[in-house]
């Protein structure tokens, strides 16, 4: 009996605060499509696509927002809970260069 009571305290750990992909990928697509930064850059021209492209050299993802035949290259920066705190990794969206 002592088992079961215990056996919800296992999955109660930081890990149970990620994020399934899916609601991950959805953070950084609104993490770019919030930065004021990034809506500058696209000279605020209507968005054709958002695509993943890869990761930055630290590790960072990539991605693409491609608006009236042209692209910019963003690159999401993770914002991690405080040490010792449990959540959900929110990002920043960082233009990398121009739009071409």
């Amino acid at each position: 009996m002592r088992a079961l009571f215990l056996l919800p305290l296992l999955f109660a750990t930081p890990a149970a605060a990620l994020l399934s992909p899916w609601y991950d990928s959805g953070e950084k697509i609104m993490a770019i499509l919030n930065s004021a930064e990034v809506a500058d850059a696209v000279r605020q021209a209507p968005i054709g696509a958002v695509s993943n492209i890869g990761t930055a050299d630290f590790g960072n993802d990539l991605w693409q927002i491609r608006v009236q035949g042209s692209d910019l290259t963003v690159e999401l920066i993770p914002e991690v809970p405080a040490k010792g705190m449990v959540g959900k990794v929110s990002y920043t969206a960082r233009p990398i260069g121009p739009c071409d």
